[in-house]
């Protein structure tokens, strides 16, 4: 039999979720901090360990569908899928992308079952396993709490420079804890000071990273870089995979936008030149036979504007047989400067088909 205090605590797991979910990017880190305690709520009223998982489900389940529910369009736009399937494939997403929510709950449930631990070691314990299943989950897209500060700007990511943003997640989580206990308490004096002393000590994360902002030295160097975004669709660079006309246009673009912008800007130094990820609509290669003129083309333009360019582009890996998304340097005279950089860690279902070789 499960037993809850009473039915609307359910709610519980889904506040945790949209407070959760609305928390990260592009959202501010407004309820980071907190975002957990409503589930541990709801968790440390539960006498069996069913809800205690369904619970935590929940919760991971609500927060997956707003703080990812771009894999909707990316199932559509890359993986080519009818929007129904897409729909369906995010809701299958949204129910497998964060379980070390249950999980945590779920060995915490089992430890203070079976070692009978007070309610302050419970907690502790709980606040632990929830931080050791974060770090060490497995999940298609890499995340933690600590990216929301520096998204948002907010001083305490620069802490990340002494304990790296899975540090600052791990604090992050950490705070559920204080603030459980002062929600708990909230009536009492105590709860008060405690909040308090969480909003002082966050206070003081912030100066010491803006402390350590202040300490960076300032840069020896610097440089003037043209940043060119065609705004090429994925639609039109398919259709430039099958066929020419199409790749013949959008290298037309950029090497119109690049000169417009050279023009615009004969007063400035510009040092190099910044193409965007796969703008350049064909493969390039250290050894490799270009399949068109678009190098050529390109290596032309370069020479005669005596013009350094980063691109991204699409080549091959000899050794596996597989095209990569790679990261080019060519200098003002058209020159591929090696060795180029190919991406490794790809994008599922938009770079790769999860278990491809296996279907």
């Amino acid at each position: 039999m499960m037993k809850f205090t009473n039915v609307s605590t359910w709610a519980l797991p889904i506040l945790s979720g949209v407070f959760i979910g609305t928390s990260y990017i592009p959202f501010p880190p407004w309820a980071s901090l907190f975002g957990f305690v409503p589930l541990w709520i709801f968790w440390q009223a539960q006498t069996n360990i069913k809800p205690v998982i369904l619970g935590g489900m929940v919760s991971a389940f609500v927060f997956t569908l707003i703080g990812f529910n771009w894999m909707t369009y990316l199932l559509h736009e890359f993986a080519h899928l009818p929007w129904a399937l897409s729909v369906i494939g995010m809701i299958i997403y949204a129910l497998i992308a964060h379980l070390y929510v249950p999980f945590a709950g779920m060995v915490w449930f089992l430890m203070v079952k079976k070692w009978s631990c007070s309610k302050r070691v419970s907690l502790g314990l709980l606040t632990l396993i929830t931080i050791l299943c974060e770090a060490y989950s497995l999940t298609l897209f890499d995340w933690n709490f600590g990216y929301s500060w520096f998204g948002a700007n907010i001083p305490f990511y620069h802490l990340a420079e002494i304990v790296g943003f899975s540090g600052l997640s791990a604090i992050t989580l950490a705070y559920n804890l204080p603030l459980y206990l002062a929600w708990k308490a909230r009536h009492e004096t105590q709860g008060k000071i405690l909040f308090g002393a969480v909003v002082g000590s966050f206070l003081l994360f912030n100066m010491a990273g803006l402390a350590l902002k202040a300490r960076l030295p300032e840069p020896d160097a610097a440089f003037n870089v043209l940043m060119v975004q065609g705004n090429i669709g994925n639609s039109e660079k398919i259709a430039a995979e099958v066929g020419d006309g199409y790749g013949q246009a959008i290298l037309d673009r950029y090497l119109a936008l690049t000169s417009n912008a050279l023009l615009a800007h004969t007063q400035d130094k510009i040092d190099f030149a910044l193409w965007p990820e796969t703008a350049f609509p064909t493969f390039l290669g250290e050894n490799l036979v270009p399949p068109n003129t678009y190098p050529a083309q390109l290596s032309e333009f370069l020479n005669a504007h005596t013009l350094p360019l980063v691109t991204g582009a699409y080549s091959v890996d000899r050794r596996v047989k597989l095209l990569t998304n790679s990261l080019f340097l060519l200098n003002e005279m058209g020159q591929i400067v090696p060795p180029h950089y190919s991406k490794t860690i790809l994008l599922a279902f938009g770079e790769y088909i999860p278990f491809e070789d296996f279907l």
